[in-house]
């Protein structure tokens, strides 16, 4: 068990961690592109809801 987490902490080490600014920048590109798809697809659904409700 010791041998498991002594190889961890050494893959650990490895790791290549983004800086505080590489992660707010993600984070904001993440949040921009949900919002989009969000307003995306509330405006597919008005326009099928739409449709739907004028041929019905």
């Amino acid at each position: 068990m010791f041998k498991f987490f002594k190889g961890v902490g050494h893959e650990m080490k490895l790791v290549h961690w983004p800086s505080a600014k590489q992660n707010r920048r993600d984070t904001a590109v993440v949040i921009v592109t949900s919002v989009l798809f969000a307003l995306f697809l509330g405006a597919l659904d008005w326009v099928f809801s739409y449709l739907t409700s004028t041929f019905m």
